[in-house]
This record gives C-alpha cells, structure tokens and sequence, in this order.
C-alpha cells in the first residue's frame, strides 16, 4: 500500500460525506445562537458603559477643578457674552444710550475695493447692523446713504465712520412706513449721488408679548409697514435704477424658521421678508440684479433693549450654540459678499448667521 494512503483517512460513502458536511455548516450558527446574549441584558451593558464614561468625566472635571461654562469664542477677538446689561431703553433705541456698546468697527477688517464706487441705501443705517455694514461698504469702496427714523445723534456717528473710511455719506431721515418718503429717499440717492447699486433693507420692528390678545391693529399695521411694505415699496422705487451686476440685501431673521411666540408679529414678518426674496429674485434677476436675504440669529443692536424687557435682556442669546449673541461687526461681511461680484451665481438665497442655529 502506498505512504499517502497509510497517512490519509479512509473513503466514506457519499451519504456519509453529506451527513459530515451538514453537521458541519450547522455547527457555528447553532453556537452563535447559544452565545448571543439576551437583549435586554446588552441595553444593561450599554447603559453600564455609558454610565462609567459619564463618571470618569466628572472626575476629571473635578479634578481640573472647573466645570465647562461661558460662550464659545470662535475668532480673533473675545466678544460679550451673558449676562448682559440688565438695560431698557425708550423706543427707537439710541445706540450712544447702550451700557455695553455694540462692536462695529472690526478694526481687523481690511477692505480690497470690491464695492469700488458704487452706491448703497441702508435702511436703518444709523446704528447696529446697519452701522456695521455701511462701515464695511465703505471700506470696501462704496459711498452710502443712511436712511433712519430721528434718532440723529446715531445717524451722523455713522456718516462719520464711513467719512473717515474716504467714502461719501448721506443722511436721511424720515418714516419708510410711508410710501412716498421711500420713492423720495431712491430719488435724492440718485439725484446726490448720481447712481445706485445696492439697496439693503434692514430697518425693522418687533415688540414682545405674551398673548396675541396684548396686540394692538396699531402696532401691528406698524410692524408689517415697516419690516414689509417699505421693503416692498423701496424695492419698487429702485429697481428701475438697479443696472446688471446690482443687489438686493433683505435682512430676515432665525425667527422665519424658528419662531418665538413672543414675538409672533415680528417673525410673521420675518417669514413674509424670506418668501418676497425667493419671489422677487426670480423677477429681477432678468435685469442681472440679485436678490438675497440674511437671517440673523441674536444680534446685539439698540432694537433688543428698547423691545424687550430688561430681565430678557440680561440673557439675552445664551440660548444659541456659541451662548452669546452676536455683534454686529460679525454680520457685516456676508453683507459685503452678497453685494459683491464674489456671489454674481447666488439670487434667491438666505444666508443665515446665527451662532450655530439652524436656517432651513
């Protein structure tokens, strides 16, 4: 007999081959039935770990002696956060009245001529935002006309910041919730300053309650004509004025996609500004003219004391991610790229600036 067949095992006959194979391919799934464990008792485990993991932590924190606390401070210059001045201010809001005085000037902003000689309204131009974004303008080229209520003390502090910038400035006072003061206001643009570019709209209104009973027709016909109606009507006076390569700014708000009920007039408007811009942009970009919103989340601006009680003011945009509202100084820049070249293929967007919050 030959070595291999001495070493080898001897032949079976082929149902017992079968019966061998079965057996084996059987075996594991019949042990891994066995060794799986019972489902709630893997719950139990998970939760055992989750919970040992949670404890460690909280040594460590202990032993670093320090809890995590504060507003995150993602920039190059650590801005306030709460508590914030327990202040109420008398409507419209004075910015010079401010305890904590808004952040506008961006000292580490550096224009590069992107708005070179062109020509922006800013409604509401006189102080927060929209003393941040006429600075910024006019650091990158632009001359700016600054269209506020009466608050005039603001307004020229603002003219004065875009003067220095090397930039021409032109105030305006008067109500937009009035129609023919919004066709006058493009007018005198023009007729000053020879052209015009750019329109934002970012004068508003809101008013806290806490029933929608407390809403008197007044303050809500107020509302809706300034935050729409004059955005409607100043965008009418100018499109005529608007050549290829002009924009449109329309400042929404977190409140058209997560709305307080507090500020229930307020954010209705806010979600009419962020339709009319889908809208509207679809019929002015026939012209090259583009057409965008922002949405801010909490900003800290003249508005927020005069429109809300001061305990809420104290806490005022502890509730975002970052834990702190923002300054106006962090919104001017994408005011700058919507009205720039840089976003000649964006119409109809919102660009939402708000701490971490989402705009959807």
């Amino acid at each position: 007999m030959s070595r291999a067949k001495q070493r080898g095992d001897p032949p079976r006959a082929p149902a017992e081959r079968k019966k061998g194979a079965s057996a084996t391919a059987k075996a594991p799934r019949a042990r891994g039935r066995a060794a799986r464990k019972d489902p709630s008792e893997q719950y139990r485990g998970i939760q055992r770990e989750i919970d040992r993991a949670d404890k460690q932590k909280e040594q460590q924190q202990k032993k670093r002696g320090k809890q995590e606390s504060g507003a995150a401070q993602a920039g190059v210059r650590k801005e306030p956060e709460p508590p914030l001045p327990k202040q109420h201010l008398q409507k419209p809001g004075i910015e010079a009245d401010l305890e904590l005085r808004p952040n506008y000037m961006a000292p580490e902003y550096k224009g590069s001529g992107k708005l070179q000689d062109m020509v922006a309204i800013i409604t509401g131009g006189d102080s927060g935002i929209g003393r941040a974004v006429a600075l910024a303008f006019a650091r990158e080229g632009a001359d700016v006309v600054i269209a506020y209520l009466d608050e005039h003390d603001d307004a020229r502090a603002s003219a004065s910041a875009v003067e220095q910038s090397g930039r021409r400035a032109v105030t305006v006072a008067g109500d937009i919730t009035d129609e023919a003061h919004c066709r006058a206001l493009v007018n005198r643009t023009v007729r000053e300053l020879g052209r015009l570019d750019l329109l934002v709209n970012n004068a508003a209104m809101q008013r806290t309650h806490d029933d929608i009973a407390e809403f008197s027709s007044e303050e809500l016909e107020r509302t809706f004509r300034t935050n729409i109606f004059a955005m409607f009507w100043l965008c009418q006076a100018a499109i005529p004025h608007l050549a290829e390569g002009s924009a449109i700014i329309n400042v929404a708000s977190i409140q058209a996609f997560d709305p307080s009920p507090s500020l229930l007039a307020y954010a209705s408007t806010k979600g009419a500004i962020v339709t009319f811009t889908k809208a509207f942009s679809k019929q002015a970009i026939k012209k090259g003219v583009r057409v965008n919103a922002i949405a801010p989340g909490p900003v800290w601006t003249p508005l927020i004391p005069s429109t809300m009680p001061a305990e809420q003011v104290k806490s005022f945009g502890q509730d975002t991610p970052m834990g702190r509202p923002a300054q106006p100084a962090e919104l001017a820049p994408p005011f700058v790229f919507l009205a720039s070249d840089d976003s000649r293929f964006i119409t109809g967007e919102v660009i939402g600036v708000t701490g971490g919050e989402f705009v959807t």
